[in-house]
């Protein structure tokens, strides 16, 4: 039997699958141009109104909690994927593995880092090797967070 979790987030996999496509559109639509069709026979009535402000309040509030699972999920991979393009990079810094477990000082530094490496070297047009921001082994930079084993 699957945990709630497994089945909630199969349900969400399927449900993001389903919401973006044309005809989930088109049926959305088709409810919309039914109730408002409707109208005059239920007289433009409060109900009438109240149907559909229910029932986009009740979709709207649950496609939240379904985008926000797969935002997550989606997130999560591309870090993985991030991570493993890190690691296998040679010269890369192993410092950036672990981004997401910063504080904000320690981020705008690095960002700070960055920016000043992204600035072109006076007297030339172009970059040689030694001036593409490597920056060696024993740089601060480089090193792997501590309590974290990383390599390479």
């Amino acid at each position: 039997m699957l945990s709630l979790s497994a089945r909630f987030d199969k349900m969400a996999q399927w449900t993001a699958a389903h919401a973006g496509r044309a005809s989930t559109f088109c049926l959305a639509l088709g409810v919309i141009l039914v109730w408002g069709i409707s109208g005059p026979i239920f007289a433009w009535s409060d109900t009438w109104q109240l149907v559909i402000n229910t029932g986009t309040t009740i979709v709207t509030f649950l496609m939240v909690f379904l985008i926000q699972n797969t935002q997550n999920r989606d997130t999560g991979a591309l870090q993985l994927k991030l991570d493993e393009l890190i690691r296998v990079t040679e010269g890369a810094r192993n410092r950036l593995l672990q981004l997401e477990d910063l504080t904000d000082q320690e981020m705008a530094h690095i960002k700070k880092t960055f920016k000043h490496l992204a600035r072109p070297v006076p007297g030339s047009t172009r970059r040689s090797r030694s001036h593409q921001g490597r920056v060696s082994e024993s740089s601060p930079e480089n090193r792997s967070m501590p309590g974290k084993k990383c390599t390479g």
